[in-house]
């Protein structure tokens, strides 16, 4: 008897914070810009992309089109969709797993 494929869509184990977190993180990691894209699509799919259009008043059409693997999203929108996933960028020096403080103040 022959084995049987099924999908698997990420999206689908991506049910918490923390998921979220090392999934992008993952692929942050990796330095591709379309893989990059592609994870956040995923992310995007499993949050919901009408509740992620609202959040960032973004259209859907946008966002399917920005985290496609040929996507490239604008920093203006790489910065919204995170927002309102709940995740932060943060910067750190390579190899270092520290996670780096908060600047003592923000460029005016």
């Amino acid at each position: 008897m022959g084995e049987r494929i099924y999908d698997y869509d990420p999206a689908a184990a991506l049910d918490s914070e923390e998921a979220i977190s090392v999934f992008l993180a993952d692929a942050l990691e990796t330095g591709d810009s379309a893989y990059v894209a592609k994870a956040l699509g995923i992310v995007a799919r499993a949050k919901g992309m009408s509740e992620l259009a609202r959040e960032t008043g973004l259209s859907r059409e946008q966002l399917y089109r920005s985290f496609s693997e040929r996507g490239n999203p604008t920093l203006k929108t790489l910065l919204a969709v995170t927002r309102a996933l709940g995740v932060d960028l943060t910067a750190r020096p390579h190899g270092s797993t520290a996670v780096c403080e908060r600047s003592p103040g923000r460029l005016e």
